[in-house]
C-alpha cells in the first residue's frame, strides 16, 4: 500500500513539474495575437551601446528609441518631384513664352517627332488639327481638338519632353512651346505671349466635351447581374473563324491549333547545310563580330527604335535608316533631311566618330535634331556599334 502511494505521489509531482515548465515556456516564447493587427507597436530597437545610439541619432536627427533610418525629405527635394499642374493653374511657375520663340524651340526640340507644324511624323502623335472630327469614325485627337485643359499640355511638355532628354527645358521654353502648339491649332494669333498670368484665359475648344462618369450609379444595376455559369444557352454555334497570319512559332515541331479551317502561314523547310570544316568555322568566327556583343547591342538599340530602323525594309522615319551606317559618310542616307549641322559635316561614321556622337549628340553636333541625350556607358556604345555593323 505504501509503495502504491509513493508511486502515485511521485507521478503526481512529476506531472505538476512538467505542466509548470510548459506554462513558463509558453508565456516566455509564444507571443499573444494582438487585438487589432492593423495597429501594432514598433518592435523594440536592438540593444546597442550608448555611443552607437548617440552617433546614429546625431547623424539622422532622431530621438532615442527610433530606428534611425533615413531622414525627412528636404523642401527642395519634394519640390523636384512635385511637378503636377492642375486645371485651375495651381502649380504653374512664373514665366512666359511667345509664339515666335516657341517656333524656334519647337523646331529644335520637338519637330523631329511632331513635325515642323505639329502635324506629326510617322506614328508620332499629331498635336494640331482634327477640328470637328471627334464624332467621326476615326477621330483625330490633338491638343486643339480633344484636350479639355491647357494645363495638361504644359504639364506633359514640362515633365516628359523632349523625348530621351526630359526636363531639360526651361519654364519659359515650355510656355513658348505650348504657345506655338496653340498657334498651330489656330487658337491664338502669331503675336501671342503665354504666361502664368493669362494661362487660364485661353479657351480650349473641347473644354465642355467631357462629362462625369456616373455609370456606376446610373447604369451598372441595369446590365450587371450574377454571371451564368452553366446551361446559359440552348445551343452554341461558331459564327466566324479567325485567320492567323505571321504568328506561327518558328520553333521546330510547332503546330497550329486553330481548327481545321484556320489559315496558317508556313515557311519552306530547307535541307540542313553540310557541316563546315573546323578551320573554316574558326576563320568565320574570327572575321565576324562578337555574337555576345552584337546581342547586347541589339538590346541597347531598343532605345533607338522609336526613331531609327535597321534590317530588311528599313525606312527613314523621324531619324534616318541605319543600314550600312558604320563606315559610311556622315549625312549620306538618301531621302533624309538632316540638320544643317550634320549636312555640313565632313568625314565618315567610324567607330570613333560614332562613339563621340552617341555619347553626346548635341555636344558633338550642335543643332542636331536628334533629341536623345546620349549613351552614358562605353560598353553600350561599343555594343550598339557592333550591332549596327551587322547591317550592310
Amino acid at each position: 500500500m505504501s509503495k502504491s502511494l509513493n508511486l502515485f505521489g511521485g507521478t503526481a509531482i512529476g506531472t505538476i513539474a512538467v505542466l509548470t515548465m510548459a506554462v513558463n515556456f509558453a508565456d516566455r516564447n509564444v507571443a499573444g495575437f494582438p487585438e487589432n493587427p492593423a495597429v501594432m507597436t514598433a518592435i523594440a530597437a536592438p540593444v546597442v551601446s550608448s555611443g552607437m545610439v548617440g552617433a546614429a541619432n546625431a547623424s539622422t536627427g532622431v530621438g532615442e528609441g527610433k530606428y534611425g533610418l533615413g531622414r525627412p525629405a528636404l523642401p527642395e527635394e519634394v519640390a523636384a518631384w512635385d511637378l503636377d499642374i492642375s486645371p485651375d493653374g495651381t502649380g504653374l511657375p512664373v514665366g512666359s513664352g511667345s509664339v515666335e520663340d516657341g517656333e524656334v524651340v519647337f523646331s529644335e526640340s520637338c519637330a523631329v517627332c511632331h513635325g515642323e507644324f505639329a502635324e506629326g511624323v510617322d506614328n508620332w502623335p499629331k498635336l494640331a488639327g482634327g477640328e470637328d472630327t471627334l464624332a467621326d469614325e476615326d477621330p483625330l485627337k490633338t491638343v486643339g481638338s480633344y484636350w479639355p485643359y491647357l494645363s495638361t499640355a504644359w504639364d506633359y511638355v514640362h515633365r516628359s519632353m523632349p523625348y530621351g532628354n526630359a526636363q531639360t527645358l526651361s519654364n519659359d521654353d515650355v510656355y513658348a512651346i505650348v504657345a506655338y502648339i496653340l498657334y498651330s491649332n489656330f487658337l491664338v494669333e502669331d503675336d501671342f505671349v503665354l504666361s502664368n498670368e493669362n494661362f487660364l484665359e485661353v479657351e480650349m475648344p473641347n473644354a465642355d466635351g467631357f462629362i462625369v462618369d456616373d455609370r456606376a450609379e446610373a447604369e451598372y444595376s441595369i446590365w450587371r447581374a450574377e454571371p451564368c455559369m452553366e446551361n446559359c444557352k440552348d445551343s452554341v454555334e461558331i459564327t466566324m473563324r479567325a485567320t492567323v497570319l505571321d504568328v506561327t512559332p518558328e520553333e521546330d515541331g510547332a503546330e497550329a491549333a486553330t481548327g481545321e479551317t484556320a489559315v496558317v502561314q508556313t515557311a519552306a523547310v530547307e535541307e540542313p547545310a553540310a557541316e563546315a570544316e573546323p578551320v573554316a568555322a574558326a576563320v568565320v568566327a574570327d572575321a565576324g563580330p562578337d555574337p555576345e556583343l552584337v546581342a547586347a547591342g541589339e538590346k541597347v538599340f531598343g532605345k533607338c527604335k522609336a526613331c531609327h530602323q535597321v534590317g530588311d525594309g528599313a525606312k527613314n522615319r523621324s531619324g534616318p535608316a541605319l543600314n550600312g551606317i558604320v563606315g559610311s559618310d556622315i549625312a549620306a542616307v538618301d531621302g533624309f533631311k538632316y540638320s544643317k549641322t550634320l549636312a555640313e559635316m565632313e568625314g565618315a561614321w567610324t567607330a570613333e566618330t560614332l562613339a563621340a556622337f552617341l555619347a553626346d549628340p548635341r555636344g558633338y553636333a550642335k543643332g542636331t535634331k536628334m533629341s536623345f541625350a546620349g549613351l552614358k556607358k562605353e560598353e553600350d556604345i561599343a555594343a550598339v556599334t557592333a550591332y549596327l555593323a551587322t547591317f550592310e
